[in-house]
């Protein structure tokens, strides 16, 4: 994309409000309600709001799009440089403007090279082609999903609510009223730009007329005043595959914002949220649970039976002797996903009994033993 004359000379992020390092966010925020206050429909017969209207566009068709925008802050960057030629004598007159005398001259397929390395090329529209006003990706958007534990780790087909921008419904996008359509601007004769001759080559700038577009609505839609946007909600279906992570995020192509001039919409992101979970926790591929067992259990052994994630309980043998905290695993129990299956990592905690009978008191009786502490009161034996 050439560079365009207006880029030197134009401040777009104060004809916005905005700062140069905004975010999309709010230049579009800004971007409309500058729109919305400045619309010609909303002020008839005002001169001075019809070309702060085109203002408007004009600085949100650069910075707006992500590529004219780095493109645009490239130029401003250079700026200084580009006079700098003419001070040097390459061009006098400005910037770019033709002939000067002594000093250093600059060859113009020097500068043309410069420039075409920064803007990715060159070379002028021809006819019927539109560099401004051509299709144009919709903006990506962004949601947030709250899942259940298990859905998260089993995965689960839902929706998730948004509100954005859509094509509008009356005129299914393209601004005019039903029964018309948007007429070629004659001004740019549909190219979206005008050429600014600067004698030993030319700047090319977005159509003050059609802002770019190529294209003028004459019969703007009553539904979405010629935007051919409207606000609204949707509901989309997200499918969440087995075994997502907390604050994951999963990219739906296509069903971001609508694209413009007949460009593919962009992308809706969502980014999970997984609530906790009453007796499971996530290592990873696997997942840990920690069961009580008795006293009894644990001197004696046991057959416990502990719960899983899809319901089906399973089966884990506890040998005698076993101490509290020791872990057992099942294997293939765990976290499921396309790459590969965890276990579920079983930890007993033994319980100790509070509210004894004195039967059950006398039985335990039996079973003191106060030699187990005998190692603690030994006779160190010395080092060297």
């Amino acid at each position: 994309m050439a560079p365009q004359h207006d880029w030197f000379e134009k401040d777009y992020y104060k004809a916005l409000g905005v700062s140069s390092d905004a975010s999309e966010k709010d230049i579009k925020k800004a971007y409309r309600s500058l729109a919305s206050k400045f619309h010609p429909d909303k002020n008839e017969g005002d001169a001075a709001a019809e070309e702060r209207f085109k203002e408007i566009s004009a600085a949100y068709d650069v910075v707006g799009d992500a590529d004219k925008r780095k493109e645009y802050d490239e130029v401003r960057r250079i700026g200084p440089m580009g006079r700098a030629f003419g001070d040097r004598g390459g061009f006098g007159g400005g910037p770019f403007g033709q002939g000067g005398g002594g000093g250093t001259t600059f060859d113009v397929g020097d500068l043309s090279d410069l420039l075409g390395g920064i803007f990715g090329g060159g070379g002028r529209p021809t006819a019927g082609q539109n560099r401004y006003g051509g299709p144009r990706k919709g903006a990506d958007l962004s949601a947030k999903l709250n899942l259940s534990f298990v859905d998260a780790v089993t995965g689960v087909t839902t929706s998730v609510h948004i509100t954005s921008d859509a094509a509008c419904t009356t005129c299914f996008g393209s601004g005019a009223a039903p029964g018309t359509q948007p007429e070629v601007c004659r001004r740019c004769e549909g190219r979206g730009v005008l050429d600014d001759n600067q004698g030993l080559f030319s700047l090319s700038q977005p159509c003050d007329q059609c802002g770019g577009r190529g294209r003028v609505v004459t019969s703007p839609c009553s539904t979405c005043s010629g935007s051919g946007l409207i606000r609204r909600s949707r509901q989309v279906k997200v499918r969440i595959p087995a075994g997502v992570k907390n604050g994951q995020k999963i990219r739906l192509p296509g069903r971001g914002a609508p694209g413009v001039n007949g460009g593919p919409p962009g992308d809706l992101v969502v980014e999970l949220h997984v609530g906790r979970h009453e007796l499971f926790r996530r290592r990873g591929q696997d997942l840990a649970i920690t069961v009580p067992i008795t006293v009894v259990e644990a001197a004696n052994g046991a057959d416990i039976k502990v719960p899983t994630i899809d319901g089906s309980p399973k089966t884990v043998r506890i040998p005698p002797g076993t101490p509290s905290g020791r872990t057992f695993r099942i294997k293939g129990a765990g976290v499921t996903t396309t790459k590969a299956t965890g276990n579920l990592l079983v930890t007993v905690e033994v319980t100790v009994p509070t509210d004894l009978t004195d039967e059950q008191r006398e039985a335990l009786a039996g079973l003191a033993d106060p030699s187990v502490r005998d190692h603690l009161f030994s006779k160190p034996s010395s080092t060297s």
